[in-house]
């Protein structure tokens, strides 16, 4: 065998390298725009919001107010971001604890802050404590809580 032929091939014998490197090529540049076009578009902002780690004590008494909520520890949360709801209706929209002033911790929600969820009246039914991200993109439930 002469060493020449080793470097030369004819059309037959020819490697696929070609073929595969234009299929990586393609595939590279459609990556490459997807990652660019998330963040140019903004995307990559409402990926990152998460619902805050905390936890949450619900205490239901037999006096004024009948039911209320704490934020017994973990991450601190703006109070424009929560929403509690009731399956009976019971609870006013307007004077909620998505409300700050409606906190005792005031702007900031952290450990120790409490809100009354039902002043007056009777608490009954299913209530949850939601949370909604900034702009609206996402929202889960924090806690939950059975009125007995």
């Amino acid at each position: 065998m002469k060493l020449t032929e080793l470097f030369t091939a004819d059309e037959s014998e020819r490697a696929v390298s070609p073929v595969i490197g234009v299929i990586l090529m393609v595939a590279i540049t459609v990556i490459l725009a997807a990652v660019i076009g998330t963040f140019v578009l903004g995307l990559g902002d409402q990926v990152q919001q998460t619902s805050p780690n905390a936890q949450w004590n619900w205490d239901q008494q037999s006096t004024n107010p009948k039911l209320q909520l704490t934020h017994e520890g973990g991450d601190s949360v703006t109070p424009a971001r929560l929403e509690v709801t009731s399956t009976s209706g019971d609870v006013d929209p307007t004077d909620n604890c998505g409300v700050a002033g409606e906190w005792s911790g005031g702007s900031t929600i952290t450990a120790g802050s409490t809100c009354d969820v039902v002043q007056g009246g009777s608490a009954s039914g299913t209530y949850r404590l939601l949370w909604t991200a900034e702009g609206g993109g996402s929202s889960s439930t924090l806690s939950t809580y059975e009125v007995n």
